[in-house]
């Protein structure tokens, strides 16, 4: 083998040998590893673009801010840790919650976010994974997983009955393919449905002339449109429970990796953490939307048992050259509310059944009274947006729930051991 620009040559180049892989520090020829990374361009186009298409966020900006979070990740794991980090969906419910608050508020808690989500990296580098494990024990972190993604169940309900009949085609477009499709388009089931859905609404005449007339206005090369920050507290605290959801992908990711790679990596836990941090901190000081580290890319990493960071330095680089398209971002912003409807009634369900996952891996236990109590008070608190004043400070049911289930669970937990010595 022969190294080139910092990867070693697998092979010849052109194929993976039976039972073979690629590793991050190999690459295949360059053809070759330019058309892998134009997979994970199509494998994470559609979740990345769609939250900024329901949060309002500039799509180009959010694109600009998922490609140079993914150079950024490569470098800070050095090259070790092959990911992209792509639009992340726990953002939407408290986005969508602080809507009223306008874009500056929404991207002061991307920015806080991610500000937490460093800290928390830099803890973990030098204190070790366990921590997290302790802290956040998985009873703990489903219940936020699960309660954040059900938060916004009636923003998708009220989007698919603004245009029931293309929110229906859409939806039935995301099961079929999802369920039917074959390979990769499976796995591309949410993008596909999307687009069908949008060309029924154009043939039908169901997409808003005044967006049409933008797209049509729009420059083909132009520069993302880049906005500031400002911190308002309640909208903060909403936004704040998403941190522990990164924290899980994250972790999920590296220990992903390391199970489809062979090698030992969880020593760069807290290096993922401190990049994804950044990442979304840069995004949020900018105008983009927060990252996370993406499990559609695993998805190809597992179909083309290719894991070099090269694809994804491909992928980065594809990302910022498609951001500076002004012609582009008008193009996704046609995307009707009927087709919001019929995705996110998919999305926020399966970001809530992540926290299912979760707990069903771990094989959390509900026949203990701690775990069931606190679990059952979160959960209804944020589905329910339980909203309360404190102060002047307002709360809604992502940060009650998480918040609760925060400090309710090592009270209970410690409170239990005690009565049972």
């Amino acid at each position: 083998m022969r190294r080139q620009f910092g990867w070693t040559l697998h092979g010849n180049g052109r194929n993976v040998e039976a039972g073979a892989v690629v590793a991050p520090d190999q690459r295949l020829s360059w053809p070759r590893t330019v058309g892998i990374g134009m997979q994970h361009v199509i494998a994470m186009f559609g979740a990345t673009l769609l939250v900024p298409t329901v949060t309002g966020f500039p799509v180009t900006t959010t694109l600009l801010f998922s490609g140079i979070g993914t150079a950024l990740f490569l470098v800070i794991t050095r090259g070790r840790i092959p990911s992209y980090l792509g639009s992340s969906f726990a953002f939407i419910a408290p986005l969508s919650a602080a809507q009223a608050s306008g874009p500056a508020a929404q991207l002061g808690a991307v920015m806080s976010v991610g500000v937490v989500l460093t800290l928390v990296g830099l803890v973990v580098k030098f204190a070790g994974g366990r921590l997290i494990e302790a802290v956040m024990p998985p009873v703990v972190t489903g219940a936020v997983v699960l309660l954040i993604g059900l938060n916004l169940a009636p923003a998708a309900t009220s989007s698919f009955e603004a245009q029931p009949l293309v929110a229906a085609v859409t939806l039935a477009a995301i099961l079929l393919v999802t369920v039917a499709g074959p390979g990769l388009l499976g796995r591309l089931g949410i993008l596909v449905g999307v687009i069908i859905g949008w060309v029924f609404a154009a043939v039908s005449g169901q997409i808003s002339d005044v967006k049409l007339d933008a797209m049509r206005a729009a420059a083909w090369i132009g520069v993302p449109e880049f906005r500031g920050p400002t911190f308002e507290l309640s909208v903060v605290l909403i936004a704040l429970p998403v941190v522990i959801v990164l924290v899980a992908e994250n972790v999920g990711h590296v220990k992903a990796v390391s199970a489809m790679t062979g090698k030992q990596l969880d020593d760069l836990a807290g290096d993922a953490l401190i990049a994804d941090g950044l990442a979304t901190t840069l995004a949020g000081a900018a105008g983009g939307s927060g990252t996370t580290t993406y499990a559609e890319n695993i998805g190809v990493m597992a179909a083309t048992r290719v894991y070099s960071t090269a694809a994804y330095w491909v992928a980065a680089v594809t990302a910022v050259v498609l951001a500076f398209s002004p012609k582009f971002g008008a193009l996704v912003f046609t995307v009707p509310d009927g087709v919001i409807g019929g995705a996110t009634l998919v999305l926020y369900g399966l970001i809530g059944l992540l926290g299912v996952r979760i707990w069903s891996d771990s094989k959390v236990d509900f026949t203990d009274p701690v775990n069931l109590v606190v679990v059952a008070a979160a959960i209804v608190a944020g589905i329910g947006d339980l909203t309360l004043k404190v102060g002047s400070v307002e709360l809604g049911g992502i940060a009650w729930g998480s918040v609760g289930i925060l400090v309710g669970y090592p009270v209970l937990r410690a409170l239990s051991r005690t009565q049972h010595r």
